[in-house]
């Protein structure tokens, strides 16, 4: 049985241009499949004027048959400032709340073209939420929210005004969704608890993933995987991403290196450290030099996705950074890690939903970010595993449930959930 396409909406500020947050794979990726499992998107993007470092190297990936709008948005810190300062209020929930004076009228030009059966709104930015729901009570149409990770948490947002907005947003959108996704159990758990009244099925599980065409592209530039360090190079481990100061806190590492380089364990000559695109490159730099670590610890600007993915192809190992604050988060770049098929070592809570997904794989490389002992020992026993050719990698199998195509499988059957669509033509949709 063959289904006719069903639309959905798709509110995203993360697409490109924007580039430099893995979250743009998310969204990207679910346009690119869910035609394939019988759903047209339409994505309702933000002007590219709001995203602080736009560029064209994803603007090909985008299908040429889905449309996109781009209406207003300002990015408040930027086009809104005075000598670098700005009215607080003007960037609740966030610097781009200017967003849904664009959004809300072109959302209901959309709907009224295009008549999609589903709205799907996609965070980090809060805003995309609240263009939802008021794009939801507007035109009754089902919502799935894609949550991703607890929008608040204890703590976070630090500000009172903001957190309290965070707070409403969050309320208003999982009591008024028809489904909420988490990208892990843990985050799927923190909801459940934090809404009792709710029904516990309103909250799913998508997880991030990787995407197989990238890699396929990113591989024809890769250089070969290094062998080790018996040329008389040094070991080169990766972090490809943002280092936030709080959530992927690098000091302790940095404490453990100039430690270990005092010891004798590590120098310039065996070692090398790559930060790359950290998104805070001047505060990092400062600690690196308070370190004396320059020769060894490298902070890289941000290359075009390809680029980086093929660098991660390259590489001894790769690093992953996660405070115990976001144990119910999984970085997305950790599947990318995973499907580049390096080594990785992981800072991390031992007990958190990113070492969990390790351990599932069969990779056992996990030290305490906050711990700078437990990161000397880590990164010791790492570097052995690594000159031996011993260290854990995934398997074929683990790698490829965490595929981007799998995912948009995933989704399209909670889009038919949540249309109203019954069992039976989804089973058809599937495998027409």
């Amino acid at each position: 049985m063959v289904t006719p396409p069903r639309t959905v909406l798709m509110i995203a500020f993360h697409y490109p241009p924007m580039r430099g947050s893995s979250g743009i794979q998310r969204t990207l990726k679910f346009s690119q499949y869910l035609p394939q499992m019988h759903w047209q998107p339409v994505v309702l993007s933000a002007h590219p004027r709001a995203y602080g470092n736009p560029g064209n190297d994803q603007m090909g990936e985008i299908p040429a048959s889905v449309p996109v709008c781009r209406p207003f948005a300002l990015d408040t810190a930027r086009h809104l400032s005075w000598r670098g300062r700005y009215l607080g209020w003007l960037a609740l929930p966030d610097r781009w709340a200017s967003w849904l004076v664009g959004a809300l009228p072109a959302g209901l030009r959309l709907v009224r073209r295009h008549r999609p059966q589903v709205l799907w709104s996609t965070y980090p930015i809060a805003t995309a939420h609240l263009i939802g729901y008021a794009l939801h009570r507007l035109t009754g149409l089902p919502w799935v929210a894609d949550l991703r990770d607890p929008m608040t948490d204890e703590g976070y947002p630090e500000h009172a005004l903001t957190r309290r907005c965070y707070l409403w947003i969050e309320r208003k959108t999982v009591q008024h969704c028809t489904l909420a996704v988490c990208t892990t159990p843990g985050a799927v758990q923190t909801y459940r608890r934090r809404f009792p009244e709710l029904p516990p099925e309103r909250f799913r599980l998508i997880e991030n993933g990787y995407d197989e065409e990238n890699f396929a592209d990113a591989m024809v530039d890769a250089a070969p995987p290094p062998a080790g360090s018996t040329a008389g190079r040094p070991l080169v481990l990766l972090h490809s991403g943002v280092i936030y100061p709080s959530e992927r806190d690098p000091i302790p590492m940095l404490d453990a290196l100039r430690a270990l380089r005092g010891q004798g364990v590590i120098s310039a000559a065996t070692l090398r450290v790559v930060l790359r695109a950290t998104g805070h490159d001047a505060y990092i730099e400062q600690l690196i030099a308070a370190r004396d670590l320059q020769d060894m610890v490298t902070v890289a600007p941000h290359q075009p996705y390809r680029a980086a993915l093929a660098e991660m192809l390259s590489v001894d190992g790769l690093l992953i950074l996660q405070a115990s604050n976001c144990n119910h988060q999984v970085p997305a770049k950790l599947y990318e890690y995973l499907r580049a098929g390096r080594p990785i070592l992981a800072l991390t809570d031992t007990i958190g939903d990113t070492a969990a997904t390790l351990r599932a794989a069969g990779i056992d490389t996990i030290a305490p970010l906050d711990s700078q002992a437990g990161i000397e020992q880590g990164l010791q026993r790492f570097l052995t595993l690594l000159a031996n050719g011993k260290a854990p990698l995934a398997s074929d199998a683990a790698v490829a449930a965490h595929s981007r195509h799998a995912r948009s499988v995933a989704l399209a059957a909670l889009l038919d959930e949540a249309a109203g669509f019954p069992a039976a033509l989804k089973v058809g949709a599937a495998a027409a």
